[in-house]
Order: C-alpha cells, then sequence, then structure tokens
C-alpha cells in the first residue's frame, strides 16, 4: 500500500506530540522538557552569529571589559521578554508569524513584513558566509572551499525531512558557540573587574562617539532582530507545541537566552587583550584578523577555539535564517511549511532556502568586498529594521480573539513598548549622527 505523502507532515509531528503526552501523563519533567526545547535555544545561539561575534569581538577590543558586559546581558532580557511572546503566539494560534500577519492586518503589511525579512535575512545570510570563510581562512583554507562545504552542510541538512531530527542536530552544532568560553579563560580575563562592569555598569573609555553609538546599535542587532520572530514562531509551530506547552517553551528560550550571553560576555572577554594592548582593529578585514591578533595573547590553541567559534556561528545561523525565510516565504504564499515535508510537497519551502543560501555564498566570493565593515553593518540594519516588526508582534500578541487568556499582560506590554521605545530612540540618535557628525566630535 503507498504511503499517504499528503499526510506525512501531520503524522511525523503526532508521534512527535504522542511522546510529549506520554512524559506529560508519567510525569516525566526532565523528559518532558528535552521532548519540548529546540526553538528558543536555536534562535538564540542562532543569533550569536558570524557578525554578532564579531560585533563582540569589536567591542572588546575597542572598550575592553567595562560598560559593554551589563549591557550584552540587557539586551538578551530583551531578547527573552521579545521571544516570549512569539512562543505564546504560535501556541495559541498555530500559525507561522508570516501567516498571521497577513491574516490579521491584510496584504500590505504583510508585504511590508515580508520585505522587511527578506532585506535582513539575505544581508545576514552573507555574513554567516563570511564568518564561515573568516573561521577557515585562519586555518588556511581557500575561501572557494570554505563557502562550498558550508552551502552543502546548510543545503544537505534539508534533506533530513524531519524537524525534529534537524533541530537535534543543530542543537548539537550550536553548543559549540561555547568554544568562546575557552578561549576567553586563555585569555586570563579579571574577575573582578567582570564583577565590577555588571555591577557599576563599568567605565566607558573615550565617551560618547559615533563609533559608541554604531557598537550600541551593532550589540542590539545581535541579539534582537527580525528574523527570530518568523523562526521561532514558526518552528513552535512545526514542533507542534501548544497551550498545555508554554512554560516549557518559555524555559527553553531563557535557557538559549543565558547560553547565548555567556558566549557573547566570553568573546567580549576573549577580545579584550588588544583593548589593553592599543590594537586598532578598524583595519581589519574579517574575524580571522581577530583570532590572528589574538595568538600573542592567548596562544594558538585560544585563537585556534576562537576560529572555530567563528566557523559554528556562522554555519548555525545560516541553518537557521535560511529556514526562516522558507516559513516565512512558503507562509506568505500559502503554501505548505514544514520541515517534516517530503520534496514534492514542500519544493517552494526547500527552493527559498536553497536559494538563498546560494545567493549569499557567491556575494561572499566577491573579490575585494569590504567584509568587516558590512559585518558590522548588517547587525545595524538589523536594529533599524527591528522596530515595525515588533510593533506587529505587540498588535498581533495583544489581539484578544486570536490569543484569548494568553495575550500580553500589563507588564508585558511594558516591557514591549519600552523595548521599541528604546530601539526607535538609539536609531534616531544613529541617523542624527550619521547626519551630522560633527555633533560629537
Amino acid at each position: 500500500m503507498p504511503r499517504d505523502e499528503p499526510l506525512r507532515e501531520d503524522l511525523l509531528r503526532a508521534r512527535d506530540r504522542r511522546r510529549v503526552r506520554t512524559a506529560r501523563t508519567k510525569r516525566h519533567r526532565l523528559q518532558l522538557l528535552w521532548l519540548l526545547v529546540g526553538p528558543g535555544i536555536l534562535v538564540m545561539l542562532g543569533e550569536n552569529d558570524g557578525p554578532s561575534m564579531v560585533s563582540y569581538a569589536t567591542t572588546g577590543a575597542t572598550y575592553g571589559i567595562g560598560f559593554f558586559v551589563p549591557f550584552i546581558l540587557l539586551t538578551f532580557a530583551m531578547a527573552f521578554v521579545v521571544q516570549e511572546m512569539t512562543v505564546r503566539l504560535g501556541a495559541a494560534t498555530h500559525r507561522g508569524h508570516a501567516e498571521l500577519i497577513f491574516q490579521r492586518f491584510g496584504p500590505f503589511w504583510g508585504w511590508f513584513a515580508m520585505a522587511d525579512l527578506v532585506v535582513g535575512n539575505l544581508l545576514t545570510l552573507v555574513t554567516e558566509f563570511i564568518a564561515i570563510e573568516a573561521g577557515a581562512l585562519y586555518f588556511g583554507i581557500p575561501p572557494v572551499a570554505s563557502v562550498a562545504v558550508g552551502v552543502l552542510l546548510v543545503t544537505g541538512a534539508l534533506t533530513l525531512r524531519r524537524y525534529a531530527t534537524w533541530e537535534r542536530v543543530l542543537m548539537g552544532l550550536a553548543v559549540f558557540n561555547l568554544l568562546f568560553v575557552p578561549a576567553a579563560i586563555l585569555a586570563r580575563p579579571s574577575g573582578a573587574a567582570l564583577v565590577h562592569a555588571i555591577v557599576t555598569w563599568g567605565p566607558l573609555p573615550g565617551g560618547i562617539t559615533a563609533g559608541f553609538i554604531t557598537l550600541i546599535l551593532a550589540n542590539i542587532g545581535a541579539t534582537v532582530t527580525p528574523w527570530m520572530l518568523f523562526f521561532q514562531q514558526s518552528a513552535v509551530v512545526d514542533k507542534g507545541l501548544t497551550s498545555a506547552d508554554i512554560a516549557e517553551g518559555r524555559a527553553d528560550t531563557a535557557v538559549g537566552a543565558l547560553v547565548a550571553a555567556v558566549a557573547a560576555i566570553a568573546t567580549v572577554a576573549a577580545a579584550a587583550p588588544l583593548h589593553a594592548a592599543h590594537v586598532d582593529v578598524s583595519h581589519f578585514l574579517s574575524g580571522a584578523d581577530f583570532a590572528t591578533a589574538l595568538r600573542p595573547f592567548i596562544g594558538g590553541a585560544g585563537a585556534s577555539l576562537f576560529a572555530l567559534g567563528m566557523i559554528e556561528a556562522g554555519l548555525v545561523a545560516a541553518m537557521t535564517i535560511s529556514a526562516s525565510s522558507s516559513y516565512a516565504m512558503a507562509e506568505t504564499l500559502a503554501r505548505r511549511h514544514s520541515l517534516n515535508l517530503d520534496f514534492v510537497q514542500g519544493r517552494l519551502f526547500y527552493a527559498a532556502a536553497i536559494v538563498s543560501t546560494l545567493f549569499a555564498a557567491a556575494i561572499v566570493l566577491i573579490p575585494g568586498a569590504p567584509l568587516l565593515a558590512m559585518t558590522l553593518a548588517v547587525n545595524v540594519i538589523a536594529t533599524l529594521l527591528m522596530a515595525p516588526a515588533l510593533v506587529l508582534l505587540l498588535l498581533l500578541v495583544n489581539d484578544r480573539e486570536i490569543m484569548g487568556t494568553l495575550a500580553n499582560t500589563r507588564g508585558a506590554n511594558v516591557a514591549g513598548i519600552a523595548i521599541v521605545a528604546g530601539i526607535a530612540l538609539v536609531g534616531a540618535v544613529f541617523g542624527v549622527v550619521t547626519v551630522f557628525p560633527g555633533l560629537l566630535a
């Protein structure tokens, strides 16, 4: 009897839900949590991507351990607030983010959100391959070879045709984001300086400058970006989470934010010796330059860990961001969208990921491209694109017709509005400083 291919997606998800139901019935809390974690960890560690780690390294090299350490903790707290809303949205509506925007706000705002996402995702995907190329370059691997292998791994993960397997493979790869921790330990950071920075927000050498504001935007864009909204909500739906699973979804997101924050601060600490040695990183071309410059301070092993961390950051992010594009594109065109789909049933879904990956890889191989400047600029652009995406998110999560009792509380709205206002304010200041550079001279 031939397999009923149109039902494959639902059958696979039903099997996963049966295991969840059994664990919940038998009150196996750890097993239940293990079955339900994934989207939150992946979205947070996926956002610790190539441009993010370069932003953190630039921050450490420019300012050392000080103001930016507690600021990074604040940005991950912001990320948790935002992403927790997508967990509730996905669990309550069983709809992806793009699909929900089209349904509730109509085609104009739907296409507006898609344009926001497509621009950000394509630019960010380019920088993920920059990170892969840069990390591999440290080990003497030619760009063409490293980028080609990156493309094969990103597209090869899609051949699993099973959301649960794809998710676990990526979680295994994402663990290597913590390679920046031993690199930081080899830099011998002062524990007292870290504690002092967190408690007092530390010193700010050089005061407020245009470069400082750029790094503020880059660090915000390293933790809160539009693709995260689309990815986690769609992944929650693809995984089959329901309102009964929201507590585990929150825990998943919190664990992801905590682990990602540790890796981010470790990257700042690992690069801090460059600040102490007054190394000018403005002329660096890529993440490989950071690893090379750090070798005299953290040794060959530490520099190798740093370079491997850059490869991991780019690879995991390329997988999650391309999936985000696939979910959004298929939802927009009302086509089937799941990593459980067969290639025939999900040809548009898989094609979106493959085409965007190939496009990004081709851009990276253009000779003479300003890679470091492009990497930092992507996080800045992501921050500027985030405010309108957050407004739509807040409107959706306050829509009681679709959310019911899972709609935002007053406290969640206060936090969400504060995040939107803060991002918009920093963006406005950046715009003014860009137009009138003499203001901070």
